[in-house]
């Protein structure tokens, strides 16, 4: 399958774009200028690379047409990082998505598959199924929550299978460092102390690679259609995750209810996955042996290995 990936420079795109390589599909990522693709260094070779950007459609349409792919994965989109969670630019990224359906189909795609979030949902006190109401307590997940509407009305109208991933808490090797795993791993292994709040969350992570595993099965799944939460299907409380990565690391102090909650804090972040289990999909990646492995990985980009 010829297959076009945005956001693949990013955290998770990195992974899909790897695992669609070693499962022997033709990969064409976009690069934005100026963006270096360290993630992608050990794949570049194997890349077929459309330079631009989404606010450019028409060099990226050209490009795309080009490589006449059979399948569109969108994983791109502008501020997720906290900070940028109620920017109101977030609504550029409703508009890039549907423009990015059109170019799809007029590149001859039939499948398009985005990269939604758990965000959309808000918080519930319980695993989350596919048809649980949505409630976005932010404009990001408003924005995630539009994107899916508009891309399947479009995708329908333009004769693409469209599937929409909402993902929930995802970590691994070469994560971003301002995320919660990231930023322990750093400060535990400088012996440092972290302050948390009580960590009484029941939050599920779930590990890229099996992330990745699911994106490649709903591209390859004629019946796959819809949406479908992309999560661990275990969310235990946040302090043993936690607790178990500091005994792993055998240092540092860790501050439990130092940290107040948020007015807006949610106590349960799971994923109910049965609609994705239905295609065939298990995780392959315990917690444990995926702490060890991001935690090694720390280790070598700390050498300068990275």
């Amino acid at each position: 399958m010829r297959i076009f990936v945005t956001g693949a420079t990013g955290f998770l795109g990195s992974y899909v774009v790897t695992d669609l390589i070693d499962q022997g599909h033709d990969v064409a990522v976009l690069l934005r200028p100026g963006v270096r693709p360290w993630r992608l260094a050990a794949k570049l070779d194997r890349l077929t690379v459309i330079g631009g950007a989404l606010d450019d459609l028409a060099a990226l349409g050209s490009g795309l047409r080009s490589f006449r792919p059979d399948a569109v994965v969108h994983m791109a989109w502008r501020g997720v990082g906290n900070s940028d969670r109620n920017n109101k630019d977030q609504a550029r990224n409703v508009v890039d998505t549907v423009d990015l359906v059109d170019l799809a189909a007029d590149a001859g795609a039939t499948i398009f598959v985005g990269a939604g979030s758990q965000a959309e949902y808000g918080p519930y006190d319980r695993a989350i199924v596919e048809s649980d109401p949505p409630k976005p307590t932010t404009l990001y997940g408003i924005a995630k929550l539009a994107s899916c509407l508009m891309a399947e009305r479009r995708c329908a109208e333009r004769k693409l299978r469209f599937v929409w991933l909402r993902i929930f808490s995802v970590y691994g090797p070469k994560d971003n460092d301002s995320w919660l795993i990231p930023s322990l791993i750093r400060t535990l292994r400088s012996n440092g102390h972290m302050a948390l709040t009580g960590c009484e969350q029941r939050w599920g992570f779930l590990h890229a690679r099996d992330a990745a595993a699911a994106v490649r099965l709903v591209l390859a799944s004629p019946a796959a259609e819809g949406v479908y939460n992309l999560g661990s299907p275990e969310a235990p409380p946040l302090r043993e995750t936690v607790t178990r990565l500091r005994d792993q690391i055998g240092a540092g102090d860790l501050g439990f209810g130092e940290v107040p909650y948020r007015p807006d804090q949610v106590m349960v972040l799971a994923a109910d996955v049965r609609r994705l289990e239905g295609l065939g999909w298990r995780p392959a990646v315990g917690l444990d042996q995926g702490l060890r492995e991001t935690v090694a990985w720390s280790r070598t980009a700390e050498a300068g290995d990275r």
